[in-house]
C-alpha cells in the first residue's frame, strides 16, 4: 500500500522502543512515544489459530519494527501494527477540530448522495437525515448493502465515509479509487491522524488521541467498546 509506505517512511526519524502492548477484545493499544489505538481484527476461518510473531517479544522490539506488523495479511498483526503507527505521529491539536464523523458527514452530505463503509452507531441518526445514503459493510445489517456492492455505489457518491479499519485488512487503496471526486472522510480510531493521507484523497480524517493511557488501557481491558472508553478525546484533522 502506497498510503502505508508514505506513513511508515515518514515516521522513520521518530523511532521509540516499545514499552508495552495489549490487544484487548475490541480495542488494541501500543505505548511507545505516546499511546496508539486500533480496532482488534482477528482472522477467521482456517487461519483463526495463527498466533502473533515473536508474541513475548514484542516489547524488545522498537516501534517501526512493530509497525511493519500492519502490512501484514494477519488482521491482529495488522492491528498492532496500526496501533503501532498511532504511538508515534506526533499530533498537532492546533490543527484538528472536535467535530465527530457524524457532524462532519452531515454538514457536507445533506441534500447530497451519500455512503458510508462500515457500520457505526450514529448511522440511524444519519440515515434520518440524509434521503439518498447507502451503508456498505461486510457484516451485514438490516438495510445495509454488502461490501461488494462498492464498486456500483461509491462512484455515484458526493460524500463517502470510510472507516479506518480499512488500512488492517488492506482496502483502503482500493476504496478510494473508486471515489474519485466524492468528499471522503476516514473514521475511527484506527485512523492516523496524519496530513500524509491528504495526498491519496481524503479530505477529513475522524481518529483520537489518548489523553489518559492508564485510563484507557484499564477500560479497553475491561471489554469497553468505543463509546464507553475512557482516556480519549475524539478529533478531526480536516484538509485545508
Amino acid at each position: 500500500m502506497k498510503i502505508l509506505d508514505h506513513l511508515l517512511f515518514s515516521l522513520k526519524d521518530n523511532d521509540f522502543q516499545v514499552k508495552s502492548v495489549h490487544a484487548c477484545v475490541f480495542w488494541t493499544a501500543v505505548i511507545s512515544k505516546h499511546c496508539g489505538l486500533s480496532s482488534t481484527f482477528r482472522d477467521e476461518g482456517p487461519s483463526h489459530d495463527r498466533g502473533v510473531r515473536d508474541v513475548g517479544k514484542l516489547t524488545q522490539k522498537t516501534a517501526l519494527e512493530l509497525a511493519e506488523y500492519a502490512r501484514s495479511d494477519s488482521l491482529l498483526e495488522a492491528s498492532l501494527g496500526m496501533a503501532t503507527i498511532n504511538s508515534l505521529i506526533d499530533i498537532d491539536e492546533s490543527k484538528c477540530v472536535e467535530k465527530n464523523a457524524f457532524e462532519i458527514i452531515l454538514e457536507k452530505g445533506e441534500g447530497k448522495h451519500v455512503a458510508v463503509v462500515g457500520h457505526f452507531p450514529w448511522i440511524p441518526k444519519l440515515r434520518e437525515r440524509i434521503k439518498d445514503f447507502w451503508i456498505l459493510e461486510q457484516r451485514l445489517r438490516e438495510g445495509d448493502l454488502p461490501a461488494e456492492e462498492a464498486e456500483r455505489i461509491l462512484p455515484q457518491r458526493d460524500v463517502v465515509g470510510i472507516t479506518g479499519t480499512s488500512f488492517i485488512n488492506h482496502t483502503l487503496e482500493g476504496l478510494l479509487s473508486l471515489c474519485k471526486g466524492a468528499y471522503v472522510v476516514l473514521i475511527g480510531p484506527t485512523s492516523p491522524l496524519s496530513p500524509i493521507l491528504f495526498d491519496y484523497g481524503i479530505d477529513a480524517i475522524c481518529g483520537s488521541k489518548v489523553i489518559d493511557p492508564d485510563q484507557l488501557i484499564r477500560s479497553i481491558s475491561e471489554g469497553a467498546t468505543f463509546k464507553e472508553v475512557t482516556g480519549v478525546r475524539l478529533l478531526t484533522l480536516t484538509k485545508k
